[in-house]
């Protein structure tokens, strides 16, 4: 019986670790929304949009190389 290894692409990782930042930083976003601090251009809410940027990128390559079955992968018995 052979067993074959699936191994995942590092762009699925990396789509994991860019959702989460994306995640972290919308939230982090949204609670300073009522109080934005005094830097220049803050009343655009850049944490907002990148937040929204990154979570949709970081989306999009976990759904892209996330983790499948081979399409010819179907258990068979052994017939010996």
């Amino acid at each position: 019986m052979r067993e074959r290894h699936h191994m995942l692409p590092v762009w699925f990782f990396i789509g994991l670790l860019l959702t989460m930042y994306g995640v972290i930083i919308l939230i982090t976003s949204v609670v300073d929304w009522s109080e934005p601090s005094q830097a220049i251009l803050a009343e655009f809410h850049p944490g907002l949009w990148g937040g929204i940027l990154l979570l949709l990128i970081g989306s999009f390559y976990v759904l892209k190389f996330r983790p499948r079955r081979p399409s010819g992968s179907g258990h068979q018995p052994d017939n010996r």
